[in-house]
C-alpha cells in the first residue's frame, strides 16, 4: 500500500506564496531536512536555481540559509530553466538539484523541487524520507560545519553549449525564422542564444520578465499570443516554452498549435524512420488516442503512464526505452536528457524537419487528433469528486453514449487544486456536450456538499 505524501506533490511542493507551505520558515526548514537527509554528517554540495517570480529570492534565500544550517554548502546559479538544473546537477558533480518554481502556474504560487545526482527527480522514499524529518526536530550542525554559499555566473552559456550538442554538428538552421514565446519565465535568456547560435533567424516575446508576469498571457499555456506573431511576422514556426523550460508546443505556418502528443509522433516516426528509436513510445492517461493509432499504423509501440512526467520516466525505464512524455509538452528524450526539455525537444523536431526536408505541416500529415475537451474544475477541499457516487454513475452513462470510439478521465491534479475532467471522442459536439455535463454534475455534487 502507498504512503500518502504530505507535502510532496506529482512535482515537488507547490502551492500559493504565503499560504503553508510555501512560506520562508517552511522552505527553511525544508532545505534543513533535505540537508540533513543528504549529508549524513558528511557535508555535501547543492545547486539552486530559479525561475522569474518575484517570491523565488525570497525562497532562494530561506533555502540557502536551511541547507547552510545542516552542513550543506548551496551554488546559486539565478535563473534557469528546470532541465538546466537537472543537467548542471550532473555536470557540477553536485550532490542534490533544487528548483524553485511553479512551471506553468501564475506568478503568485511556487514552488520546491528536487534532482537527484543524476539528473533525475527525487524517487518516493527520497521524499518521504524528508518529509519524516520535517515531522521531527531539526537541529542545526555545529558552527565549524555550516554551509557555504556560492555565486556560478557561467551557468547559462554552459546549458546553452548542452541544448546545441544535442543538434547534429552537421545541421544548421540557416534559412528559418522562429518565433521564440518564452513565457517572461526561465528561458528568455538562454533559448533565444541557443536558436540563433544555430543559425535561425529569431523574433522572440515573453522574453521581459518583471517578477509577476511570469506565464501571463503567454508561453505554452497560452500559446494564442505565439499563434498570432507566427501569422503577422510570416514566421516559419514558433515555439512556446513554460516559466520553468521543461515543456514546449510548437506552432506551424500556417499558425496551427502541435501539442506535446505532436511533438512525439514527429520525433518518433523520424527515429523509427533511421532505425534510432530505440524500442517505443510512452505516453499517459491524457495522450489523444489519435497519437496512439497513429503510432500503430507506423508499427511502434506505445504504452500509456500514470499522468505525470515522473510516471513517464519511470516507464521508461522499465521498458527500457528512450522516448516519452505528455501532450501538455513534457517531453523527455533519454538520449540526451534525464527530464523534460523543451529547449532540446524543440531541436529534436528541427532535426526530423531538415533531414526530411519537410515542413511541420507536412511532418503531421499523418497524426489525426481525435475531439477532446478537458475541463479544469477548482473544488472545495471537502469534496472527493473520484470517490462520489453520483459522479461515478455520469462517468458511466458517459462511456456508455461515447461506446469504444472514446474516453473518459477524471484525474486530481499533482500541481493544482483542481480536477480535470477530460472527454474524448470522435464528434467534436457530443465531446463537448458530454464534458460540460459531466463538470456540471460535479460542480452540483460539490455544492451539496
Amino acid at each position: 500500500m502507498a504512503v500518502k505524501r504530505r507535502y510532496f506533490g506529482t512535482d515537488g511542493v507547490r502551492g500559493r506564496v504565503g499560504q503553508y507551505p510555501i512560506t520562508p520558515d517552511f522552505v527553511m526548514r525544508l532545505g534543513m531536512a533535505a540537508g540533513k537527509v543528504l549529508a549524513r554528517g558528511q557535508g555535501g554540495r547543492v545547486i539552486i536555481g530559479k525561475d522569474t517570480r518575484l517570491s523565488g529570492y525570497m525562497f532562494e534565500a530561506a533555502l540557502e540559509s536551511g541547507f547552510s544550517a545542516a552542513g550543506v554548502s548551496t551554488v546559486l546559479l539565478g535563473p534557469m530553466p528546470t532541465p538546466a538544473i537537472s543537467y548542471l546537477t550532473k555536470a557540477f558533480r553536485a550532490d542534490l538539484g533544487v528548483v524553485i518554481s511553479a512551471s506553468h502556474n501564475p506568478f503568485f504560487d511556487n514552488g520546491i523541487k528536487f534532482f537527484s545526482r543524476e539528473g533525475t527527480k527525487l524517487p518516493d522514499e527520497i521524499e518521504l524520507e524528508i518529509e519524516k524529518e520535517l515531522d521531527g526536530e531539526i537541529g542545526i550542525t555545529d558552527p565549524q560545519n555550516l554551509g557555504r554559499a556560492f555565486r556560478q555566473d557561467d551557468a547559462p552559456g554552459r546549458y546553452v553549449e548542452f541544448c546545441k550538442s544535442s543538434f547534429d554538428s552537421s545541421m544548421s538552421l540557416e534559412g528559418l525564422h522562429i518565433v521564440l514565446d518564452c513565457a517572461n519565465g526561465a528561458t528568455y535568456h538562454v533559448a533565444p542564444l541557443v536558436f540563433k547560435e544555430l543559425g535561425a533567424k529569431v523574433t522572440t516575446i515573453g522574453t521581459s520578465p518583471n517578477g509577476i508576469n511570469i506565464n501571463d498571457g503567454v508561453g505554452s499555456t497560452h500559446p494564442e499570443a505565439l499563434m498570432s506573431k507566427v501569422l503577422s511576422t510570416n514566421a516559419d514556426l514558433g515555439i512556446a516554452f513554460d516559466g520553468d523550460g521543461d515543456r514546449v508546443m510548437l506552432v506551424d505556418g500556417k499558425g496551427r498549435l502541435l501539442d506535446g502528443d505532436a511533438v512525439l509522433y514527429i520525433i518518433a516516426t523520424d527515429r523509427k524512420a533511421r532505425g534510432k528509436l530505440g524500442g517505443g513510445v510512452v505516453g499517459t492517461l491524457m495522450s489523444n488516442l489519435g497519437l496512439e493509432l497513429a503510432l500503430k499504423r507506423e508499427s511502434i509501440g506505445f504504452t500509456r503512464s500514470a499522468v505525470g512526467d515522473r510516471y513517464v520516466m519511470e516507464t521508461l525505464l522499465e521498458k527500457n526505452w528512450r522516448l516519452g512524455g505528455e501532450n501538455s509538452g513534457h517531453v523527455i528524450c533519454l538520449d540526451y536528457v534525464s527530464t523534460g526539455d523543451g529547449i532540446v525537444s524543440a531541436l529534436q523536431v528541427l532535426k526530423a524537419a531538415i533531414r526530411q526536408q519537410k515542413s511541420l505541416e507536412e511532418l503531421t500529415e499523418g497524426l489525426t487528433m481525435l475531439p477532446q475537451e478537458l475541463i479544469n474544475l477548482r473544488l472545495s477541499a471537502g469534496f472527493d469528486a473520484l470517490s462520489d457516487e453520483r459522479v461515478h454513475e455520469e462517468v458511466k452513462a458517459v462511456e456508455a453514449e461515447l461506446g469504444s470510439h472514446g474516453r473518459v478521465l477524471l484525474r486530481k491534479s499533482g500541481t493544482e487544486p483542481l480536477v480535470r475532467v477530460m472527454v474524448e471522442g470522435e464528434d467534436r459536439e457530443q465531446v463537448h456536450s458530454l464534458a460540460v455535463r459531466l463538470a456540471d454534475v460535479i460542480r452540483r455534487q460539490a455544492e451539496e456538499v
